[in-house]
């Protein structure tokens, strides 16, 4: 195979732009395991005077990545993150206003191997999101084992980024006076394996935990697709049933979180690296689903709202597909 090198003529914007993305892939795969490593180092060489006041603070903190999170105006405005948009890049599309004296759950589809079009467009300044929603702040939940590396949460929280747990959406979405977003990647590690280019293949049908809380607390539900975040990674072929996706769903039930094998482009070379390919995110707000706040929803009141958000996502996802280079014979499956 023959390799094909970045020429050196690339232009400065295009570099930075490289540069952003680098740091950020590098930040998700090796930043949280680094931070541990660094820490357990510091416990074996017994830097008590620095680990100890840590890790004291570390447990009066707790908490906060389910209390709304502690972000940084300052680091979400880095210039960084304009870089990272453009890269791709990201657009953030709007379908119908919403009322900022209510609080919204936005899920988010595809999870994509990285969700570069959830991070883009709803954890950084750079945006069109305050411009679109104007009166709102969007808080974009991951999983709560990313919040256990020490060192790593504050730059994690600094971004705006808050635990998925039942605890830190409720949270956000009782706020008195309306006006914020919790924004979901329903799919979570599960789908991610399933991010093939060319495919529309979404886990929801046992993801029903995030209607019950916006039951409980009168949230309205709103379908979110990013078209485009299939496209940025290729991963290794593993259909259903074979060793490798059955090694990979084992992995997934241990750990809390998914090991796809993905590979793309490289920082100087094109065939081959972790870099996401260079391919347009347009992530579409669909239409709110207005929620009547039951206390105790049942089983029954579950499963219709479920349903109708189902409903809708495919609505979404058949209304826009064509504008965004997916074909017309090709359908969303959920599974």
């Amino acid at each position: 195979m023959k390799v094909e090198f970045a020429p050196l003529n690339i232009p400065l914007a295009r570099r930075l732009q490289t540069v952003a993305v680098l740091q950020w892939v590098l930040y998700f795969v090796l930043l949280g395991q680094m931070s541990i490593a660094i820490t357990v180092m510091l416990i074996i060489h017994n830097y008590w005077f620095l680990y100890i006041p840590y890790l004291t603070w570390l447990y009066f903190d707790w908490h906060t990545p389910e209390q709304g999170g502690r972000r940084s105006s300052w680091i979400k405005n880095w210039t960084l993150w304009k870089h990272f948009k453009d890269y791709f890049p990201i657009h953030l599309i709007k379908t119908q206003d919403l009322d900022p004296s209510h609080n919204y759950i936005f899920g988010f589809h595809p999870h994509g191997i990285l969700a570069a079009g959830a991070f883009g467009n709803f954890s950084t300044n750079y945006s069109d999101f305050k411009e679109l929603f104007p009166g709102f702040t969007s808080y974009l939940h991951v999983l709560p084992l990313w919040f256990w590396c020490p060192v790593f949460r504050e730059y994690m929280m600094s971004i705006g980024l808050v635990s998925v747990s039942k605890k830190s959406v409720s949270y956000v979405v009782s706020k008195e006076g309306g006006g914020n977003i919790s924004v979901i990647v329903l799919g979570g590690a599960k789908e991610s394996l399933d991010a093939h280019p060319g495919k529309s293949t979404l886990f929801i049908r046992q993801r029903k935990g995030f209607v019950k809380i916006a039951l409980t607390h009168g949230a309205s539900l709103v379908p979110v697709f990013s078209f485009g975040e299939n496209e940025l990674f290729k991963q290794v072929d593993n259909p259903e049933g074979s060793w490798i996706r059955t090694v990979q769903d084992k992995l997934q039930k241990i750990m809390g979180f998914a090991l796809p094998l993905f590979h793309a482009r490289g920082v100087f070379q094109y065939n081959f690296g972790l870099m996401p390919y260079r391919k347009a995110i347009h992530t579409v707000v669909g239409r709110p689903i207005p929620v009547h706040q039951i206390l105790h929803p049942t089983e029954e009141q579950i499963e219709e709202l479920h349903q109708t958000y189902m409903e809708e996502l495919t609505k979404l996802f058949e209304e826009h597909k064509g504008k965004y280079g997916i074909p017309e014979h090709e359908t969303l499956v959920l599974k």
